[in-house]
C-alpha cells in the first residue's frame, strides 16, 4: 500500500510522464479510501489546467498531441 506521501509524489510525476500500469493500479487503490489524497487529485488537476489555460494551451490539448 502507498503512503500518502508516495501518491503526492505519483500525483505530481503523472504531470510530467505517464505512470506505469502498477502504478496507476496502486494509486487508484489508494485514492480510493483516503479522501484527503483524492482531494489532492482534484486540486494538481484544477492547476495544472488553469496553467494549461494561463499559457494559451486549449484545455483539452496533451503533451505530445
Amino acid at each position: 500500500m502507498l503512503t500518502c506521501r508516495e501518491v503526492t509524489q505519483l500525483l505530481s510525476e503523472e504531470q510530467d510522464r505517464p505512470l506505469t500500469l502498477a502504478e496507476r493500479l496502486r494509486l487508484r487503490v489508494h485514492l480510493a479510501m483516503c479522501q484527503g489524497c483524492a482531494n489532492f487529485k482534484k486540486q494538481m488537476n484544477f492547476l495544472h489546467a488553469a496553467c494549461r489555460r494561463f499559457a494559451g494551451e486549449p484545455a483539452g490539448k496533451e503533451r505530445g498531441d
